[in-house]
């Protein structure tokens, strides 16, 4: 059956997931949620796929929740909303932490990098999926903002967990105190973009930072780093140091050590196989 409200395409190892309802910003809907996480289960199971691109068709990343999702809340009460926005869990792999099995925190249960593509208008409900993105690129033409007090909201979904780890305590709270948009460039600023392009070479500087990760650095790095750098969320230093003493001994006995090394004594393009 073919996806309502994304699009999904591979090319050059690289997945892109794009929310499509340009004529509404790509607001949030429970069709859209469940294609989503469609998309990044195929994504992950994938073995032509080493990076993960989300990003929104037209001039905005998502607009947040679908004001028909809100107004349902509102009318008819919770507990019909809930049922409305059903989602059925989906399992990325064993030893995956509660914490990454939650309704919108399953990005960092995936093993490949996950870029969000912010091209645009990033707000509410779009910008906490932002926020569970590995990396986020932005378009200088993208506006952030966290709207939920000036609905009558709180910090949704582990916003006030995820927020103040990526753009400090204090600015954290006054996102969402104020809910002001913010432009890239103060994106930048405090942490929330990790580049930002201009509008116009937005989408060929996106696909030109996922080649890198895809080809030029092993999947098994990525994928072990990735697991270490969310865990140790939750780690002493000790504990994290203790993990990088272990992982450091298998990945001396990997495939992907050995191309590493060959490749660069060899002055060639590394063939990385991930093992």
């Amino acid at each position: 059956m073919p996806n309502q409200e994304t699009l999904y395409a591979v090319a050059n190892r690289v997945a892109t997931i794009t929310l499509n309802r340009p004529d509404k910003l790509n607001a949030w809907t429970a069709v859209m949620e469940r294609e989503v996480r469609a998309a990044m289960q195929d994504a992950e199971h994938d073995d032509q796929v080493r990076v993960i691109v989300l990003t929104g068709a037209g001039r905005g990343f998502c607009a947040g929740a679908d004001m028909s999702l809100l107004s349902t809340v509102a009318e008819k009460g919770l507990d019909d909303a809930r049922r409305a926005q059903a989602v059925q869990p989906t399992a990325f792999g064993e030893g995956i932490r509660a914490d990454f099995r939650k309704k919108y925190s399953y990005f960092p249960a995936l093993t490949k990098p996950v870029i969000a593509a912010i091209n645009g208008p990033v707000v509410g409900l779009g910008l906490v999926i932002a926020l569970y993105c590995d990396v986020r690129l932005s378009s200088d033409a993208a506006r952030f903002g966290t709207t939920f007090a000036q609905r009558g909201l709180i910090a949704e979904y582990g916003m006030a967990w995820m927020l103040p780890r990526l753009v400090g305590h204090a600015n954290a709270l006054d996102l969402l105190f104020t809910a002001r948009m913010i432009d890239a460039s103060e994106a930048l600023r405090m942490g929330l973009a990790n580049q930002v392009f201009p509008r116009d070479t937005f989408a060929a500087k996106v696909q030109e930072y996922a080649a890198g990760l895809a080809t030029t650095v092993s999947p098994r790095s990525l994928r072990v780093i990735k697991k270490q750098v969310y865990d140790a969320m939750f780690e002493t230093l000790a504990e994290s140091f203790e993990t990088s003493e272990r992982e450091m001994v298998a990945s001396l006995q990997s495939e992907d050590f050995k191309e590493g090394v060959a490749h660069f004594l060899e002055k060639r393009a590394a063939a990385f196989t991930g093992k």
